[in-house]
C-alpha cells in the first residue's frame, strides 16, 4: 500500500474526511451531513454544537475504515475549515456554548466605551465607521456584553479548524491561514496583534485567549494516544497546519501561479487573487493570508454568492426537485437546463446579486435588483440572469483586484459546488473573455490542506513541484467571442451603473424597515 494524507474538510453543510495519494487522487472519501447547517435561537442567530463537529470528524474516520482504507498508511493529518466561526473554550477545554458561526448576523449595539487614548480613532469619518461595524459584529462583544458569566469563564477563542485541531493534539494551535473574521489579528504581519493595539480592547479579547499561530505546512502536534487508538490512526501521527476552506480551495485549484484568478462558487462566493505583496482591495478591508507561508490573497466576495442557486431552487424549482427524486440525480443538475433554453443575456433581464448585505462595498444597505423585466420572461429567464449577475459581480471584483495590485488574469480556476455545472462555466468563460478551468477533483479543499501535509512531509521539492504532481486540469471552457461581446455591452452599460443609482433607495428601504 502507498502512503496517504488525510485531510479533515469541515464546512457548513458537511464534513469530509478524504484521503489523498502522492497524485492528488481521492482513494477514499466519506461525508457527514449536518442538518439543519445551523442552529437559529433568536433573528439573526447561526450557532451549532461544537462537539457535532467533533463527532462527525470521528464518525467520518470510521466510515472510511468501514470502507476499507488503510488508515495505518496515513503519514500526515491536516484541517481545513469553515471561516470566520469561533468556539469559546472554558479552562478544561469544554466548549461554554454553541460555536457561532460566519452566517450570524447578530451585531452588539450596547458597546462599551474604548480606552480615552484609543477613542479619537473612531472621531475619523472613515476610520470611526469601520471600528464601529467592526466591534458590532464582533460576537467576542456580544457574549462579552449579554452572556457575563459565560465570558468570564472563557479561557481559549478558537476557529472551528483551531478547535478540532487541540481536539486532536491537545495544543492550543491553529494555522495563520484559518484567522479570518473579527479577531485581533494583524492580516498585513500575520500574526496576532500587538499587546498596544486597539484592536484588543475594541474586541473585549485578550493575548492570553488567542491561540498559538503556525505557518500553513509545518506541525501543529501530534495526535493523542487515545485519539490514535479510537480512530485507528498511527500513534504520534502529526497534525499539519493547512489554512480556512477559501484559502486551501485556492491552493487545491493551482490558483498560486502568476496569471491565474481563482472564483469560487460556494455558499459564499468569491474571486481571488495570489499575491507576495499585502494590498488591500477595498479600503480597510484586508488581504486574508494564503494557505502558503507569507503570502496573501486578495479577495472580493458576494456574501450570499450560489446560495441563491438553493433559494431559487427552494422557490421555483419544484418540478426539478420532483425529477430529481424520479431520476435519482439532484435538482442542481436538471436546472441546468434552464440556462441553456436562454440566450445569453437573458432576453435584456439584469440581476444584481445582493441578497445578503455587505461591509463596505457594497454598504450594509445593499439589496438584491433586478430590472428588464418583459412578458416574454420567464422562470428560465431569471435563473439565467441570477447566474450572470453573480458572474457580472465577480468580474467586477476581479477588475478592483487587478486594479489595485497592477496584476493581470489569463486564466480562471474554479472551484466550489456550482463548479461542477459545465452549462455555468461556460457561461462564466463568455461573460469574462477568458478561459476557465475546474481542476480533476471537486474536492479542492480538502485537496489544498493535502498539499499543505505534502510540503511538510517534504514529498515535493518546492510549491510549485507540489502543485504539478497533485493539482490537474480536469476540463476546459474556452469563450464564445460574439456571447463575450454582448456580456461586455450589458456588464459596462447597465451593470456597472446599477449599485450608485440603487444606493439611495436602499437607503430609504433601510431607513423605513428599521
Amino acid at each position: 500500500m502507498s502512503d496517504t494524507l488525510l485531510a479533515i474538510d469541515n464546512g457548513t453543510q458537511s464534513l469530509r474526511a478524504l484521503l489523498f495519494d502522492r497524485q492528488g487522487q481521492v482513494l477514499h472519501k466519506a461525508q457527514i451531513h449536518f442538518s439543519p447547517a445551523y442552529h437559529t435561537p433568536q433573528a439573526g442567530a447561526a450557532e451549532m454544537d461544537a462537539e457535532r463537529y467533533w463527532q462527525a470528524l470521528l464518525d467520518a474516520i470510521a466510515q472510511l475504515k468501514q470502507q476499507g482504507a488503510c488508515l495505518s498508511q496515513v503519514k500526515a493529518l491536516t484541517v481545513t475549515a469553515q471561516r470566520t466561526s469561533l468556539v469559546f473554550l472554558n479552562k478544561q477545554g469544554v466548549p461554554l456554548r454553541p460555536a457561532v458561526l460566519w452566517t450570524d448576523q447578530r451585531q452588539c449595539q450596547d458597546l462599551p466605551p474604548l480606552p480615552w487614548h484609543q477613542r479619537p480613532l473612531t472621531w475619523l469619518p472613515v476610520i470611526g465607521k469601520a471600528i464601529q461595524g467592526f466591534r458590532q459584529r464582533a460576537f467576542s462583544n456580544m457574549l462579552a456584553r449579554y452572556e457575563p458569566e459565560l465570558w468570564q469563564q472563557c479561557h481559549k477563542v478558537v476557529q472551528i479548524g483551531g478547535y478540532l485541531s487541540y481536539r486532536l493534539t491537545g495544543h492550543y494551535r491553529d494555522s495563520i491561514a484559518g484567522q479570518v473574521g473579527y479577531l485581533p489579528f494583524d492580516y498585513k504581519r500575520q500574526r496576532w496583534a500587538s499587546a498596544l493595539s486597539w484592536r484588543w480592547r475594541a474586541l473585549s479579547l485578550t493575548p492570553e485567549q488567542m491561540p498559538e499561530l503556525v505557518a500553513p505546512g509545518l506541525p501543529l502536534g501530534k495526535i493523542s494516544n487515545d485519539i490514535a487508538l479510537a480512530t485507528g490512526l498511527p500513534n504520534d501521527l502529526p497534525v499539519v497546519a493547512a489554512g480556512g476552506d477559501k484559502a486551501c480551495e485556492i491552493l487545491g485549484s493551482g490558483g498560486h501561479q502568476e496569471g491565474v484568478a481563482c472564483l469560487s462558487f460556494g455558499t459564499t462566493a468569491t474571486v481571488n487573487i495570489a499575491s507576495h505583496r499585502y494590498r488591500e482591495v477595498i479600503s480597510l478591508m484586508p488581504a486574508y493570508p494564503a494557505a502558503v507561508a507569507d503570502q496573501y490573497l486578495l479577495e472580493v466576495m458576494l456574501f450570499r454568492g450560489f446560495w441563491m442557486v438553493s433559494w431559487f431552487k427552494e422557490q421555483f424549482g419544484q418540478l426539478e426537485q420532483l425529477l430529481a427524486e424520479e431520476q435519482n440525480t439532484v435538482a442542481e443538475a436538471l436546472l441546468d437546463d434552464l440556462i441553456t433554453a436562454v440566450e445569453p443575456g437573458s432576453d435584456g433581464l439584469v440581476l444584481q446579486p445582493y441578497w445578503g448585505a455587505g461591509v463596505r462595498q457594497p454598504g450594509p444597505e445593499a439589496r438584491g435588483a433586478i430590472i428588464g423585466f418583459g412578458d416574454q420572461h420567464t422562470r428560465a429567464h431569471l435563473y439565467r440572469a441570477m447566474i450572470e449577475g453573480l458572474g457580472y459581480g465577480l468580474k467586477e471584483g476581479l477588475e478592483r483586484i487587478q486594479k489595485r495590485s497592477g496584476q493581470s488574469t489569463r486564466l480562471l480556476r474554479v472551484s466550489g459546488g456550482g463548479a461542477q455545472s459545465d452549462a455555468i462555466l461556460q457561461l462564466t468563460a463568455d461573460l469574462f473573455g477568458l478561459p476557465v478551468e475546474r481542476v480533476h477533483t471537486t474536492e479542492t479543499s480538502g485537496l489544498g490542506a493535502a498539499l499543505c501535509a505534502a510540503r511538510y512531509l517534504d514529498w515535493y521539492p518546492d510549491l510549485n513541484q507540489a502543485q504539478a504532481s497533485m493539482v490537474r486540469v480536469g476540463q476546459r471552457f474556452e469563450p464564445d467571442p460574439l456571447n463575450h461581446q454582448r456580456y461586455q455591452a450589458l456588464y459596462q452599460q447597465v451593470y456597472l451603473k446599477l449599485y450608485s443609482r440603487l444606493q439611495p433607495l436602499y437607503q430609504a428601504l433601510s431607513r423605513i424597515n428599521r
